[in-house]
């Protein structure tokens, strides 16, 4: 088999594994549902779960290979599955979430160098020193974690390998968070050809959380961008900027890897993982996917899919449960009908308060002393919807302290006017003041 080829097949070196049955709800999916939803979004559950029964081994049975579909990254001739293994976690402690990703025949990992303070790759890394087969059956990507020159990026790729067990990535975001295309410089491209000819990488890219539309439509200009990991979800679909990026960089053979499918947002009411119920829009939402037999988590994942111009989806998976469940939403062959995406498109309208979608230029440039609202939305994400309270903290500690000293008196009105989303954005930097400052 050629370096890094996919392969959905379980290492043969594994022991099998008693896997238990793993909730495939979210925990509170039908909390106050309704009477009057309760039976057939419970009956809709319970389609799901003999689902995922069904792919589920026997005792003392190995894991039968599920059937991830493939695609090629752009122009490359690199295929990757069409769900990735998001690992911003510490990994060195979830080995079983990498063995069983493995045994399922998800075999496309991301990670980070600043990810989990190295624990990421340094569990991947542990992974690989038990079982060095399995390299070659995986595809895994990195990124330079707030790399600001190319002997910065040369130095983060090093340790990544170090850390990784590896001697080569297969894709490599030389850019994390990226935010303006002057970060993309001659000097970066001689940096990521040389590092291709070194054999030390495969693909190169960037990876984005803001101001999409803009660096997508500049990396389409360029030939040796490979592959660009970019948020991406049912709600930015309404974007005609970014479906305009979208297919420009289609059209230049630029692979696109789609992150934060979840669209989780700043706003504590939207934000939570497990799925709320507290409008008429998320009881239709909910409703409507159970009686399918999948969680809205499933369809969201599955609406990305179903534009072929992105070949993955990278989404964090910490459990079992989320792993089983994410898996069967890819591999199960199901497709979503008009009306169930007009119905996200739908609940995408209605709940746009909640979400920010990245658009920094905007808000940004409505506030010049505070450049970084659209950084202090994720930060606050990240502690709301994630859970990951340290990371949020240690994110807005590290913007300048005359910045944040300034933000409980600067004016957001024309921020907030700005906002294609209408943020209630002084509320919610407030939030991240109490919260995370």
């Amino acid at each position: 088999m050629s370096r890094g080829a996919c392969c959905t097949c379980p290492i043969e070196e594994l022991d099998a594994m008693k896997t238990p049955e793993k909730r495939f709800d979210r925990r509170n999916f039908l909390q106050t549902v309704g009477a009057a939803g309760l039976v057939s979004a419970t009956a809709g559950l319970a389609r799901a779960k003999e689902k995922q029964r069904a792919q589920s081994p026997a005792p003392g049975e190995k894991q039968k290979p599920t059937l991830i579909p493939l695609r090629k990254v752009g122009k490359s001739k690199v295929k990757v599955p069409v769900l990735c293994l998001g690992g911003n976690y510490n990994l060195v402690d979830r080995q079983i979430i990498l063995r069983k990703a493995l045994e399922s025949g998800l075999t496309f990992w991301d990670t980070a160098h600043n990810y989990a303070g190295g624990n990421s790759e340094l569990g991947i890394g542990k992974f690989l020193a038990a079982y060095p087969q399995a390299r070659k059956k995986l595809l895994i990507a990195s990124k330079a974690s707030y790399a600001t020159n190319v002997d910065q990026v040369e130095e983060r790729l090093q340790l990544s390998l170090k850390r990784l067990k590896t001697n080569y990535l297969d894709l490599y975001f030389g850019v994390h968070f990226m935010s303006e295309p002057d970060q993309l410089t001659d000097e970066l491209k001689k940096w990521a050809l040389d590092a291709k000819k070194r054999g030390v990488i495969r693909l190169f890219g960037f990876s984005t959380h803001k101001n999409m539309a803009k660096l997508l439509t500049a990396a389409a200009k360029l030939d040796w961008i490979d592959v660009i990991l970019t948020v991406y979800n049912f709600r930015l679909r309404q974007d005609p900027k970014m479906q305009a990026a979208i297919e420009a960089c289609h059209k230049a053979g630029i692979g696109l890897v789609a992150m934060k499918a979840l669209a989780s947002g700043p706003v504590a009411r939207w934000a939570k993982h497990e799925v709320t119920v507290e409008t008429e829009e998320d009881r239709r939402l909910v409703g409507h996917f159970l009686k399918k037999g999948m969680t809205p988590g499933q369809a969201k994942i599955n609406v990305i899919l179903q534009d072929k111009r992105f070949c993955s989806v990278c989404v964090s998976m910490q459990s079992m449960a989320l792993l089983d469940e994410n898996i069967a939403a890819v591999s199960g062959g199901s497709k979503l009908s008009r009306a169930d995406i007009g119905l996200l498109d739908e609940y995408a309208r209605a709940t746009c308060t909640g979400y920010c979608a990245g658009c920094a230029e905007i808000c940004e440039a409505a506030v010049p002393e505070a450049p970084y609202i659209s950084d202090i939305m994720r930060y606050l994400m990240y502690y709301n919807s994630y859970g990951r309270h340290d990371e949020a903290r240690d994110l807005f500690a590290a913007i300048p302290s005359p910045v944040r000293r300034k933000l409980p008196q600067l004016d957001y009105t024309l921020a907030e006017a700005r906002c294609p989303q209408r943020l209630p954005i002084r509320k919610l930097v407030s939030e991240a003041l109490e919260k995370l400052a």
